[in-house]
C-alpha cells in the first residue's frame, strides 16, 4: 500500500457542507411522517382506508401524507442526498491518499451500513428499513462516480425506464392470469374435465380474487394486530418475514432501480451545484412548478383505479392499462426538492435550516432511534398500541417524536463530535476508535462525520408493498 498523503480520518468541520446537514435534518423528520403508518397500522391498511372506512381527517392524512402528495418523496430525496454522498466520501478520502485505501474504507463503510440495516430490520423488526437496499446500490455507485451531470442524468432515464418496464411487467402477468382463470371458470364442467395446469390456472386466478374480497383484507388486517400486539415470538414472525421479502424480492426485482435513480440524479445534481444551493433561483422555482404542477395531477390520476375500485386488487389488474407510479413519484419528488431549497434561497426559513442542522449531523442516529421509540410505542413488547389509533392520531406520535429529537439533537451535538451510532460507524469504517467528546480546543480540529451517510435512512412505502398487501 502506497504511503497516505495525510492522515486519514472523517471529515473536519471546516470540509462539511451546512445546507447537506440541514437537508437531512428536514428528510430525517419528514421520512417519519411517511413511515408511521408502517409502525402504528397494519400493512393492509397503510394503503387501503376503505377497510375501517375511514373519512374526514383520516382520509385527508392518508391522502396528504400517503400516496397523493408525500408519499414516495423522502425516500427520493434521501436517495438522491446518498448519491451526492458517495461523491464526497469517496473524491475527498482520494485527495488523502493514495492507492486502494479510498476504495477499501467506501466497501467496509457499505458494508457496515448492511450490518446496521440487517440490525434494523431483523432485531429493532423495522421492515421498511432501507439501509440494506442503500449499502448495496452504493456499492454499485462506486464505478459511476467519474460520469459526466449529462451521463447520470442518461443513467438515471435508464433506470426510470427499467422501473416502469418492470411495473408494467407485473401488471400484465397478473392481467394474464386472471384472464386465464376467467376463461377457465367459463368452461362447462359437466362436460368437460379440466386438466390439471388448468386446474392451477383456475385456482390462481381464485387466489387473487379471494385475497381482493373486502372481508378478506380485513380478516388479514386483524390478525396482523394480534401478532404484532401479541408476545415477542409472533412479532417477530410477521415482522422478520417482510423484511427479509423486502431484502429480497423487492430489492432485486423493484428497488434497486427505484433507488440507484433517485442516486444517480443526486450525484448529477451535486456536480451541478443543485444539490448545494448553488443553483440559481429559477431553477429551483422551475423544479419547483413543474414537478409539483405536473406531479400532484399525475399522482391524484395514479390513485383513480385504487380509489374507484375500493382498493379491490383483482379489480385494479382487470381495469388499469398502464402503471405510472414511479413516473409521477420522480416528477412529485423533483417538485418537493424544488420546493424545499427555493424555501433555502429565499432567505427567509434561516431559522428552520439552523433549526435542523443538529438533526441532520446525527440524522443516522435519528433515524434508529425513530425505530427503537416506536417499536416501543406500537409493539406487544412496548406498549401495544399497533392498530388501536385512529389514522391521524398516529401523528400525534410523530410531532411528539419530532420535539423530542430536535431538542436531544441540539444539546447532544453541543457536547459531541457524532451522534452514537455515527460515532460507531466511523470506528467500524475507519477500524480505529474515532474521538467522541467535544471540548473548545479541539472542536474545530478534530474530525467531524461525513457528508454521506448520516442520511442512510429510510424508504417509505413502495409499490412491491402495495401488490403484497
Amino acid at each position: 500500500m502506497p504511503e497516505t498523503k495525510q492522515q486519514i480520518g472523517p471529515l473536519g468541520s471546516s470540509e462539511r457542507i451546512v445546507i447537506l446537514d440541514s437537508l437531512r435534518g428536514i428528510a430525517v423528520l419528514g421520512i417519519l411522517l411517511m413511515n408511521i403508518p408502517g409502525f402504528g397500522l397494519p400493512h393492509i391498511r397503510v394503503h387501503d382506508f376503505t377497510i375501517n372506512n375511514e373519512s374526514g381527517l383520516n382520509y385527508y392524512a392518508w391522502y396528504v401524507f400517503g400516496p397523493g402528495v408525500l408519499e414516495g418523496s423522502q425516500r427520493a430525496i434521501f436517495s438522491m442526498l446518498f448519491g451526492a454522498g458517495t461523491l464526497i466520501f469517496i473524491n475527498r478520502l482520494e485527495k488523502r491518499t493514495d492507492g486502494l485505501m479510498p476504495a477499501e474504507l467506501f466497501f467496509r463503510r457499505q458494508l457496515w451500513l448492511l450490518v446496521f440495516g440487517l440490525f434494523n430490520a431483523f432485531v429493532l423488526l423495522w421492515f421498511w428499513d432501507i439501509l440494506y437496499h442503500y449499502a448495496i446500490c452504493g456499492m454499485i455507485l462506486f464505478a459511476f462516480r467519474r460520469l459526466k451531470p449529462k451521463h447520470l442524468f442518461i443513467a438515471a432515464g435508464v433506470c426510470l425506464l427499467f422501473v416502469t418496464i418492470r411495473e408494467n411487467r407485473d401488471l400484465y402477468e397478473q392481467k394474464a392470469v386472471i384472464t386465464k382463470g376467467e376463461k377457465i371458470a367459463a368452461i362447462d364442467t359437466t362436460k368437460v374435465k379440466l386438466t390439471d395446469e388448468q386446474k392451477d390456472d383456475l385456482g390462481a386466478m381464485e387466489r387473487i380474487r379471494e385475497r381482493s374480497k373486502p372481508e378478506a383484507r380485513k380478516k388479514r388486517a386483524e390478525k396482523e394486530v394480534k401478532d404484532i400486539t401479541g408476545n415477542y415470538a409472533g412479532l417477530y414472525e410477521v415482522r422478520s418475514d417482510m423484511s427479509a421479502e423486502g431484502e429480497l424480492e423487492a430489492m432485486y426485482y423493484f428497488l434497486i432501480w427505484d433507488i440507484l435513480l433517485f442516486m444517480f440524479i443526486g450525484m448529477a445534481f451535486f456536480k451541478l451545484g443543485i444539490l448545494q444551493g448553488e443553483g440559481k433561483t429559477a431553477w429551483y422555482a422551475w423544479m419547483a412548478v413543474i414537478g409539483l404542477g405536473a406531479g400532484l395531477p399525475l399522482s391524484y390520476l395514479f390513485l383513480q383505479p385504487d380509489i374507484a375500485n375500493k382498493f379491490n386488487y383483482f379489480l385494479i389488474i382487470k381495469k388499469q392499462d398502464f402503471n405510472f407510479y414511479e413516473i409521477q413519484r420522480l416528477v412529485r419528488s423533483i417538485g418537493i426538492f424544488g420546493l424545499i431549497m427555493l424555501m433555502y434561497k429565499s432567505g427567509w426559513f434561516k431559522w428552520l435550516f439552523s433549526l435542523m442542522r443538529p438533526v441532520g449531523q446525527m440524522a443516522f442516529s435519528n433515524y434508529l432511534l425513530q425505530s427503537i421509540i416506536c417499536g416501543l410505542i406500537f409493539y406487544g413488547v412496548g406498549f401495544g398500541m399497533f392498530g388501536k389509533l385512529q389514522r391521524y392520531e398516529i401523528y400525534y406520535v410523530v410531532g411528539s417524536v419530532w420535539i423530542f429529537e430536535i431538542i436531544l439533537s441540539h444539546i447532544w451535538m453541543r457536547n459531541f463530535l457524532f451522534g452514537p451510532f455515527e460515532w460507531v460507524w466511523r470506528s467500524l469504517t475507519y477500524w480505529k476508535k474515532q474521538p467522541f467528546k467535544k471540548n473548545k480546543h479541539l472542536a474545530t480540529t478534530l474530525p467531524q462525520d461525513d457528508e454521506n451517510i448520516s442520511l442512510q435512512n429510510i424508504t417509505d412505502a413502495s409499490p412491491m408493498d402495495r401488490r403484497k398487501s
